[in-house]
């Protein structure tokens, strides 16, 4: 009886090492081929801009080329569920982002993923701030200014977002609930249509990522009244952020990052990290970086998971506040 138990011990111990093996070699030989990195937005946005300029460097890292695909739609929902359903083999990454991972969890009932289970998160990448801009038809120089005229005339003044439910329209909602004044929120089929309306008038204000609006806003087609980040940025030095004006509510402004399948091999993301943060100190990446006003945010995967977390429960609290729900 000892001997079949041992036999049968023998014959469970070598199965699991044979079960296990693929894996292990997949991730000795990683990576042997291209990587898909997915992008859950369109090309020429903040997120495409900072997920090229990063497969850029991380290719030659890592010894293979890293290839934009760009699946976007349902504020970013279609391309982070397609990152959540691939193999977890390290072949396909993807970016994500305060929308696919904080906003979206928290406004839409039917999301075809879960943020916090269906990812294996890499690393945070990089925060681009964004601003709350008006038309110079606007008679505010100030974000106090423009407050004032819109308890004077509730309603009266609109903003444009990307969307019902985009984080564009959360962040003003938010703003709104903290500075108690009412806007009419018009909604677009994208950020473009809606950076197109601010900038021809047709609205009042918008609040959009920073690299996507400072052409506009140094050309004087919109003037800021407040960023989204941290700190001030270095490229609009005057303007201050939400926190200096009295409202820390609002966070700390959008962040882009990488995440691969939920079970994507440890040492598979430990690699891919390892290469993102090496990418990352490139004097060229940095310069770019720069261009965009964007402030690196390199971090461990544990950290980037509570960053995530924290988004989440920030716009959780800004859905429920504003009653902001998609069905």
């Amino acid at each position: 009886m000892m001997l079949r138990r041992t036999l049968l011990s023998s014959v469970a111990a070598a199965a699991a090492l044979t079960a296990l093996a693929p894996t292990a070699l997949a991730a000795d030989n990683y990576p042997s081929r291209p990587i898909k990195l997915v992008v859950p937005f369109g090309a020429g946005g903040s997120t495409d801009i900072v997920a090229r300029l990063l497969a850029d460097k991380m290719g030659p890292i890592l010894g293979q080329p890293i290839v934009i695909e760009n699946k976007g739609g349902a504020g970013g929902s279609i391309g982070a569920a397609e990152i959540a359903k691939a193999a977890p083999d390290g072949y396909t990454i993807g970016m994500a982002t305060v929308s696919t991972h904080g906003a979206n969890p928290a406004i839409m009932a039917k999301l075809p993923y879960d943020a916090k289970k269906d990812f294996a998160p890499i690393t945070n990448v990089m925060a681009v701030p964004s601003v709350f801009v008006v038309h110079p038809s606007v008679p505010a120089k100030t974000m106090k200014e423009f407050i004032a005229l819109a308890k004077k005339e509730p309603g009266k003044y609109s903003f444009a977002s990307p969307g019902t439910g985009s984080l564009g329209h959360a962040n003003i909602e938010n703003f709104m609930n903290l500075a108690g004044i009412d806007l009419l929120h018009i909604p677009y089929k994208g950020a473009g249509q809606a950076l197109n309306d601010a900038l021809g008038g047709q609205v009042h204000a918008m609040t959009d990522n920073l690299s996507s609006s400072l052409t506009n806003i140094k050309a004087g087609k919109l003037r800021p009244l407040a960023v989204l980040a941290l700190k001030r940025t270095e490229v609009l030095p005057d303007v201050p952020t939400y926190a200096e004006l009295g409202y820390p509510q609002m966070g700390d402004g959008g962040w882009f990052g990488l995440v691969a399948p939920a079970g994507t091999p440890k040492a598979i993301i430990d690699q891919l990290n390892a290469a993102a943060h090496k990418a990352m100190q490139d004097p060229s990446y940095l310069a770019k970086q720069k261009d965009i006003a964007g402030e690196g945010m390199a971090n461990t995967p544990e950290q980037f998971a509570k960053q995530i977390d924290a988004a989440i429960a920030r716009y959780t609290a800004v859905a429920q506040r504003a009653n902001i729900k998609i069905n």
